[in-house]
């Protein structure tokens, strides 16, 4: 949430956002006047009149932020750089209200790498679950790790399934991660 330390924004363009925690899809104008709460991963969360929206790394410029830089692999990367890299972005990928990668937060149960059966490059294929099967932000954070994922150079295809067995505990997150929220 806004504190003394959240970063002051402008809008500078009309921006299409997402509210947190609701998901719903909104504009906001260009003026609109708000506080960076958290900006990880690319992306950023921003408090403007009461409410949280997460604002996509593609329209970091609309607060006048940097959007990421294009990803890139040595020439004739295998199945294993793929796969390393697949990790380092699923770990940009965090939930607009905590300030955790999903990797950390145990959210990620598999990732595979297979060549496409169509197209030329690779096929992603991830299982991921949500630490609350009703949270509002699911398909948001699902968009945002195919989105990552088929940033990477060779992958044609992420294909993300939502499971919820077995169901997310606490017990599933990294150390680091249980220490930074207090859930020991």
């Amino acid at each position: 949430m806004y504190s003394r330390s959240s970063e002051p924004v402008r809008f500078e363009r009309d921006c299409a956002v997402v509210m947190v925690p609701q998901g719903e899809q909104v504009t906001l104008p260009a003026g609109s006047v708000g506080y960076i709460t958290q900006g990880l991963g690319g992306s950023y969360t921003v408090f403007v009149e009461g409410n949280l929206f997460r604002v996509a790394g593609r329209d970091a410029d609309a607060i006048g932020k940097e959007p990421p830089e294009p990803l890139e692999l040595p020439e004739g990367a295998d199945d294993d750089a793929v796969e390393q890299m697949v990790w380092r972005q699923l770990r940009t990928c965090f939930d607009p209200e905590i300030p955790i990668n999903v990797v950390d937060l145990g959210l990620v149960y598999e990732a595979r790498i297979l060549p496409h059966p169509e197209k030329p490059g690779r096929r992603v294929e991830v299982r991921m679950t949500l630490t609350a099967p009703a949270c509002g932000m699911g398909d948001i954070l699902v968009a945002d790790v195919r989105d990552k994922l088929e940033m990477i150079p060779t992958v044609a295809e992420a294909d993300v399934e939502l499971v919820f067995d077995p169901p997310w505990n606490r017990t599933m997150m990294s150390e680091a991660a249980r220490l930074e929220t207090g859930m020991f």
